[in-house]
């Protein structure tokens, strides 16, 4: 099977810039790991974060906007795609969305995915005047907006009046160049909705979990295809992974202090996977027989030192599928 890689450049979400006190020379930093990660040609994608605000809780760091991060790379990077992990339904008006994207994708020269979720920060939707609607109504709400923005990446002056949303004729020109459409991934496993709307609207989904959940996440969506009568092999399925490359012999759990803080090793290595190159490509075997084919990368500190892009794109990528 043939195995993709993305990785995530640093935006500030994971408080991954705070060592770096200038805002320019912040974004500056990003910027350069995507062009490491460019450069190596290992790598298929790099992807952002749609976020506001910091995790684990929100702080007054710096967290770079999603879209207007993704133009700038477009325009600072020659190969890779520029996904975005995933845009958040609920900050913008899908039809607006549609027409952002369709001009990244001509930026880039035909490689953007556009990736888009139901959304879930509660923290950030109430600061930003959205309301937090319950999840049944976020999920109605995604519903209505994945219809809207493949019609407008393929319709000309489409229609629809839904319970949220209504669009009348909107022109959107170019549409991109990718044909048919700029690739739309939709984030999340929900076997009810999410898997659904993926067979029925997706190009590519990112799922979470375990190897048995992957496979188990991966039966469903196929039990979707089957349903609308969709290719469930022209589906690219992706899972996200944190990953901290270390060296052989070194201790993982000294390796690691830094990045984890007051964080025990324990609950840090249920987050990352810990290890030599050859390590980790032992882990992610099991997930590409699962089902996996799209890995989406986060390496720790690469605002400060950039070459565990280089190393993972050199010692890690080929040697997985």
């Amino acid at each position: 099977m043939a195995v993709d890689f993305g990785v995530f450049v640093p935006q500030g979400w994971r408080m991954d810039l705070v060592g770096i006190e200038d805002p320019y020379q912040q974004y500056e930093a990003m910027t350069r790991v995507a062009k490491v990660a460019d450069e190596t040609g290992a790598y298929d994608s790099i992807w952002v974060y749609d976020h506001f605000h910091t995790v684990p809780e929100p702080t007054m760091e710096t967290t770079f906007e999603a879209w207007t991060i993704s133009a700038g790379l477009a325009r600072d990077t020659q190969n890779v795609k520029i996904g975005q992990m995933v845009t958040c339904n609920g900050y913008r008006n899908p039809a607006y969305l549609a027409k952002v994207a369709s001009t990244v994708d001509v930026m880039s020269g035909g490689r953007l995915l556009c990736g888009i979720g139901a959304g879930w920060y509660e923290h950030e939707w109430r600061a930003y005047g959205y309301g937090f609607p319950e999840v049944p109504v976020r999920m109605r709400m995604f519903r209505e907006a994945c219809e809207i923005i493949h019609r407008m990446f393929t319709e000309d002056g489409p229609t629809f009046e839904g319970e949220f949303y209504t669009i009348d004729r909107p022109i959107n020109e170019p549409k991109g160049v990718q044909k048919p459409h700029p690739p739309i991934w939709i984030g999340g496993g929900g076997e009810k909705v999410t898997l659904k709307l993926v067979a029925q609207w997706g190009d590519a989904c990112n799922v979470g979990g375990d190897i048995e959940t992957l496979k188990h996440k991966y039966e469903v969506l196929k039990g979707h295809c089957e349903n609308v009568g969709r290719d469930y092999e022209e589906i690219t399925r992706s899972t996200s992974i944190n990953v901290y490359l270390i060296e052989e012999g070194e201790d993982p759990e000294e390796a690691t202090k830094e990045h984890r803080g007051s964080t025990s090793y324990e609950e840090y290595s249920r987050e990352f996977m810990v290890g030599t190159p050859q390590e980790i490509v032992e882990r992610l075997g099991p997930m590409v027989d699962a089902g996996v084919n799209y890995f989406i990368t986060y390496l720790p500190r690469v605002a400060y030192d950039p070459s565990p892009v280089e190393k993972f794109a050199r010692e890690v990528i080929p040697n997985v599928g």
